[in-house]
């Protein structure tokens, strides 16, 4: 971790001295309001009258921090935390337990989507998302002792995995900007459909990509009714008479337009900016999100969705520093 600091008086109270410190840990912080965690009942103080000693946004900017760290578990995150310049720095007042980090990460399970959610848009006020979202689905490979998982086929790499899936869509900047965690890597209709209404919650793109998997009909009237242009190849295994066409959208677009139409080179010349989403996906995974040393589900959604909100705040610092946005590290 990088750390600058400034010259201090002799006398300056402990306060001072961390104000004038300047690390990635920081960076990661000074723009990211989650004050909004307090709002939601899972982490409501105990009914029994017990004080809470730390609060919801502290304990999530704890665990981000021991992300970006590559530190995962409660019981390493509890070690890191007790170093006085981290959990200083992460707001709390005194260090986290390891039973309080893991309850934390229990009960965030609970909310992950909606925090996730939430960020998204926090996100999106100050950073361009761009006309081009991307969809995909994506392998979250775990210990074969977890028995909430399952052996998975991918298609992509033609062999079998053990553990869940996460669909992403992801915007410019290699922003993530909607998700959901699947037993496996394909994604099924429901899913598409539902990630894609959360991506168009945050902005309106012109286009909408997906690979051969996401040839569905209704994924792409619905699109279409909303005025946004789906490029996905033609899978001839969803049709006994194929018809000519390279991209599904070809035939949707006569259904809801009688005047639009789409030139070949336009469609394909879009469409070769669909790889940049296992660009994307790669940036999270580096992030975490391709490295759960959790077992279970609830703790392995938990993970995900941790890792995703620490890309959305690694973006955020690097934008209001003037750096690399898609960056998944923060330059001080």
């Amino acid at each position: 971790m990088s750390t600058t600091s400034s010259v201090l008086p002799d006398n300056a109270t402990v306060e001072q001295v961390f104000k004038t410190l300047d690390t990635e840990t920081t960076a990661l912080f000074e723009q990211l309001d989650l004050s909004f965690l307090t709002d939601y009942p899972v982490f409501a103080p105990d009914p029994r009258g017990r004080t809470r000693v730390h609060e919801p946004p502290e304990l999530l900017k704890g665990v981000i921090h021991c992300f970006y760290s590559d530190i995962y578990g409660p019981r390493p995150m509890a070690r890191e935390l007790h170093n006085e310049d981290v959990w200083r720095q992460c707001g709390f007042e005194s260090p986290p337990s390891r039973r309080t980090l893991s309850r934390f990460i229990t009960d965030f399970e609970l909310v992950a989507e909606d925090v996730f959610i939430e960020l998204v848009h926090e996100l999106a006020e100050q950073v361009p998302l761009g006309k081009l979202f991307r969809i995909d689905g994506t392998d979250i490979p775990v210990d074969h002792r977890d028995e909430d998982a399952d052996w998975n086929y991918d298609h992509a790499e033609d062999d079998y995995y053990y553990g869940y899936g996460c669909c992403v869509v992801t915007a410019a900047h290699n922003i993530p900007v909607a998700a959901a965690f699947t037993p496996g890597k394909k994604v099924d209709e429901e899913t598409a459909m539902r990630v894609t209404r959360d991506a168009l919650a945050v902005d309106t793109p012109r286009w909408f990509l997906g690979d051969s998997e996401f040839d569905m009909l209704g994924w792409h009237d619905w699109l279409l009714e909303q005025s946004v242009v789906p490029i996905s190849p033609y899978n001839p295994r969803n049709t006994d008479d194929p018809p000519d066409i390279e991209y599904r959208v070809e035939e949707r677009i006569k259904e809801h337009s009688d005047t639009v139409r789409l030139w070949q080179r336009q469609l394909d010349e879009t469409y070769a900016e669909r790889s940049r989403v296992e660009t994307a996906i790669g940036v999270c995974k580096d992030l975490g999100l391709g490295t759960p040393r959790v077992r279970g589900r609830v703790r392995v959604k938990s993970h995900v969705f941790i890792a995703l909100c620490l890309r959305l705040a690694v973006a955020l610092a690097n934008h209001h520093r003037g750096n690399d946005v898609a960056s998944p590290t923060i330059t001080l």
